[in-house]
């Protein structure tokens, strides 16, 4: 049997229809490969892109967010509203709600899920913000102006008080942390940002806790009562992974796939990729589990090669990415790039108080993180510089007047 006739009859099938399962099945297609893809979705709707959910969707200038392609031309079958309950690697088969689909090749792009606050399921007026109908259920409530208490300051948190600012409300954000984005960032980066939320006209609460929620108030543990017309939990999310239990698919610390740096996981013929699994980085010397858009963009381009490379003979391609996202909050735009906890000197670039301020972390001289506010060019020259492992000149760096291409060493 030929090549090309072993992989046009080859079956890849894709769980997940978010960014990560989408791009696979695209990816696939153009990069040639000319076997069945079937992509699996548990929502009913066409797929669609979730960070317009936390802004245009969710204030009603923009209906949905559909991704903008073709399925049928590209020859990728989509079947949605349909849950996948678990994988046999050993008979190559997918369990879903409709039965079993056989593949040769699975991907596994659950992507991830909204951890949810303990004791307020099922309580009146408690929202999550992660699907098309989560922001389909808030947005008459914000156009109501309704008092709203969001639980969270981390990215999802400051996006959604933004939002309903923006339409009207009054916001309070309750915060377990001393401090915005405590996970993400450092105390003396995270700390100018709690001004953003007054200047906004939000009030945040750090070092408080949720005890209850009742009809109308969220209860605090230190017994203060906060009007709620409406809550909005934003406190992280966690890998949608619950459904392999018992499949033999090894899960890591923080129950992610684990995947190599192929992003191939411990079964046959089994790949992972996007916010449901982790992988090895070698630029950073340790394995990274990627919570952002563009993880879930760039990663099934390598996902496709690797397939098509298994059908060909072909060396495997690795998938080492200099991480990347960006926030929209309170007026500002801020981005990311790298890894930043490996790091043993931080500069700032311009004054943390002001509109637009940069922070860099170098691990010796090399560029290996940078926050950008506002300063759009630091983070597209210190992507690149990252990407690079360019040695920089602290000095120069620190100069927020000189681009960042222009303080190499």
């Amino acid at each position: 049997m030929s090549e090309q006739t072993t992989q046009s009859q080859r079956r890849v099938v894709v769980v997940g229809a978010g960014m990560a399962g989408v791009q696979t099945a695209v990816a696939l297609r153009e990069q040639g490969f000319g076997g069945t893809v079937t992509l699996i979705g548990a929502e009913p709707h066409q797929p669609y892109d979730r960070p317009p959910l936390s802004k245009a969707v969710l204030l009603g200038k923009s209906e949905g967010s559909a991704f903008d392609v073709d399925f049928e031309a590209l020859g990728i079958e989509l079947l949605l509203g349909r849950e996948a309950l678990g994988v046999r690697p050993d008979d190559h088969e997918l369990d879903t709600e409709a039965g079993p689909v056989p593949y040769d090749v699975l991907v596994l792009a659950t992507g991830a899920e909204p951890v949810r606050l303990p004791g307020a399921e099922g309580v009146p007026g408690v929202h999550l913000l992660r699907t098309l109908d989560d922001a389909e259920r808030l947005r008459p409530v914000l156009a109501r102006q309704h008092d709203i208490v969001v639980v969270g300051a981390g990215w999802i948190g400051a996006e959604f008080a933004t939002a309903a600012r923006e339409a009207g409300c009054s916001v309070t954000v309750v915060e377990a942390a001393d401090r915005p984005l405590a996970g993400a960032l450092p105390a003396e980066v995270a700390a100018p940002m709690a001004a953003w939320y007054e200047d906004a006209g939000a009030v945040l609460r750090t070092h408080a806790r949720v005890e209850r929620v009742e009809p109308g108030e969220v209860v605090l543990d230190d017994g203060s009562r906060l009007p709620a017309g409406a809550v909005v939990v934003g406190i992280g999310a966690r890998p949608a992974t619950g459904w392999l239990t018992g499949s033999g698919i090894e899960l890591g610390a923080h129950h992610e796939i684990v995947a190599d740096a192929y992003l191939r996981t411990s079964a046959p013929d089994v790949h992972a990729v996007g916010d449901c699994a982790s992988f090895p980085s070698g630029r950073y010397g340790e394995r990274l589990l990627v919570h952002h858009w563009d993880n879930a963009l760039q990663g099934p381009r390598t996902v496709a090669a690797n397939i098509i490379a298994a059908a060909t003979g072909a060396p495997p391609a690795v998938y080492d990415p200099v991480p990347y996202f960006w926030s929209e909050q309170f007026g500002r735009f801020v981005q990311y790039a790298g890894h930043h906890t490996s790091a043993d000197t931080t500069l700032w670039r311009g004054d943390p108080s002001g509109p637009s301020w940069s922070v860099c972390w170098l691990r010796e001289t090399r560029l290996i993180a940078l926050l950008a506010v506002g300063r759009p060019r630091d983070l597209a020259q210190g992507r690149r510089l990252i990407e690079a492992a360019t040695p920089m000149d602290p000095a120069l760096l620190a100069d927020p007047t000189r681009p960042l291409k222009a303080a190499t060493a």
